[in-house]
């Protein structure tokens, strides 16, 4: 891998362009990419980068994987889309397999999307008619929806309402009303909120943009058994932590075929409704929301919600591709190996203060907020990572990162830890790095 590397002439035309036809929600883009192959990814001026981010957790099985390219090519070449006035075998078959993945009993069901925030925005509007229908004649209204601090769930106004961070929220305030934030992995806070007023309570076993921070098995044990007693639905946001990305098939979910113990194995019981997306269809949009068991299932009614482009053919048999080559080429497996190795080599890194590793969605924190600054550099070495928070850095490589990928990694790091160090020291840059 040749470097250090930056934008070139290339680079800099193709971003001049962008800069005059692209709104700036995302600010200027890093570099401008033009082709992949597994975890590698070159740009425009023909530079090389190590992809550790893998489109925030999305290209679950690398770029251009040949299995996936050629199911979806012959699908787009056979029936692209038919809109939700009608299915397809491939709409079908991946509901089946995502229901007997999560081990969901009879009566369950799935609704398909084209990413996280509409899955999460489909689960809001699921949790606002179980309260309508559970609330008690004369009683408080049940519309409350729980969510926690460091949330993130996605930026339309439902999953935005849901969302914790206030810069994200206040420029479009007010948000849809009801929704009540409360501390992250305080059961004791958890117990005094819910109550018949609760409609659902939404929680991500690990929150990816709050630097990887995990729930305890007793939170969600506790969770469980509180909005059961309250008769709320408790929800669970996969959208990053599912389809392997720890390990395991979900993180929140013990008895999904295949798991053998993911960060929150033997803690909660099957949930009432979980939503999936990024590493669902290997890089192809597509998100879904399943709902556990009869009654969850039957909360939404024909024309209360809809879409017109989700479940199409091409990203359901883009999925299905992606299940498929998880399942048979042993990449759970891969994850935890390769993940355990990643995070015990940067437990060994000077200036790295803490890690927190699910098999390959793993922070680490550099006890100084540094952590922009390391990004930029670390591009320019040619790796590709991510700063959710001042002082934390995000991978969420491809699911097939191999051991000497790592290695390389691990091998550049304490160079561009102590080159950011001393850029810090010299310049007093403090930018803070922002989840995408």
């Amino acid at each position: 891998m040749a470097g250090p590397v930056g934008t070139g002439a290339g680079g800099d035309a193709w971003l001049a362009r962008y800069s005059h036809s692209l709104m700036g929600v995302f600010g200027t883009p890093q570099r401008v990419l033009v082709r992949g192959n597994g975890a590698v990814v070159w740009d425009v001026d023909g530079n090389e980068y190590l992809d550790l981010l893998g489109g925030i957790a999305v290209n679950a099985l690398g770029h251009a994987h040949p299995f996936v390219t050629s199911v979806v090519a012959s699908q787009l070449a056979t029936l692209g889309h038919v809109s939700n006035f009608f299915t397809s075998p491939t709409q079908i078959a991946l509901a089946e397999k995502l229901l007997g993945i999560c081990g969901a009993p009879e009566g369950s069901k799935v609704f398909f999307a084209n990413s996280g925030t509409e899955a999460n925005e489909a689960a809001f509007k699921l949790a606002r008619a179980h309260g309508k229908t559970h609330s008690q004649p004369g009683g408080p209204a049940r519309s409350v929806i729980i969510a926690l601090e460091g949330a993130f769930h996605g930026r339309t106004m439902g999953a935005l309402a849901m969302t914790a961070k206030h810069a994200y929220r206040e420029p479009f305030e007010p948000m849809p009303a009801g929704v009540l934030h409360i501390p992250f992995n305080d059961i004791a806070a958890l117990r005094d909120a819910v109550d018949e007023t609760v409609a659902a309570v939404i929680l991500e076993p690990i929150q990816g943009e709050a630097g990887v921070r995990p729930l305890s098995a007793e939170y969600l044990q506790a969770a469980r058994e509180l909005t059961r007693a309250a008769g709320a639905l408790l929800i669970l946001d996969e959208v990053q932590t599912g389809i392997g990305r720890t390990g395991e098939w979900f993180a929140g979910i013990p008895g999904a075929a295949g798991n053998d113990g993911g960060p929150c194995a033997d803690a909660v019981e099957l949930p009432d409704a979980v939503t999936l997306a990024k590493g669902l269809g290997g890089g192809f949009p597509i998100g879904a929301l399943i709902t556990i068991g009869t009654g969850p299932s039957e909360l939404l009614s024909a024309g209360q919600h809809g879409t017109t482009f989700g479940g199409n053919p091409v990203a359901t048999a883009a999925a299905l591709a992606t299940l498929h080559v998880i399942e048979s080429r042993d990449v759970l497996g891969n994850v935890r190996r390769v993940g355990a190795a990643l995070a015990a080599g940067l437990a060994a890194i000077e200036g790295v203060t803490e890690v927190r590793a699910h098999g390959l969605l793993i922070g680490f924190d550099l006890g100084r907020p540094m952590a922009a600054e390391v990004v930029r550099l670390a591009l320019d070495a040619g790796f590709i990572i991510n700063a959710p928070r001042p002082a934390t850095i995000r991978l969420a490589p491809p699911l097939i990162l191999t051991d000497s990928q790592a290695r390389r990694f691990l091998t550049a790091l304490p160079a561009i830890l102590a080159a950011a160090a001393r850029s810090i020291s010299s310049t007093g840059i403090s930018t803070k790095g922002e989840p995408s």
